[in-house]
């Protein structure tokens, strides 16, 4: 399996959040993570980063984030030119899917911890 660079948005440390969930399992899974969440701190050995200054060859950007707080990331979102970005449940924004499309970024609807479990990710 090649690792796919993945940037978790919406980091956390609090381990009953998805994102902290979803760091771990990536991590297990052998891919290479960034996180970026609104603390610094580390997860599974991950740092969490409040910027995006020193973010490169990011494959996916999985969200963790609802659409009201997407707005401050979609410039840099779309300036990292990831594969494609995961919405995750709750997240998504038809707005930013569209933003995203017309960039050539694939949108996908889905949830990382399912895709990681269907071996789908």
């Amino acid at each position: 399996m090649k690792s796919k660079k993945t940037l978790v948005l919406g980091a956390s440390e609090n381990p009953s959040r998805y994102s902290n969930m979803a760091i771990k399992r990536l991590v297990d899974a052998g891919h290479e993570v960034a996180a970026v969440g609104l603390r610094k701190g580390e997860v599974a050995g991950v740092p969490i980063q409040t910027d995006f200054s020193a973010l490169k060859n990011i494959h996916t950007v999985t969200l963790y984030l609802g659409p009201k707080n997407q707005s401050t990331y979609t410039e840099a979102v779309l300036e990292l030119k990831p594969k494609r970005v995961i919405f995750n449940p709750g997240t998504v924004n038809s707005e930013f899917i569209e933003e995203l499309e017309s960039s050539g970024v694939e949108a996908v609807d889905a949830c990382t911890l399912v895709m990681l479990s269907a071996d789908t990710y």
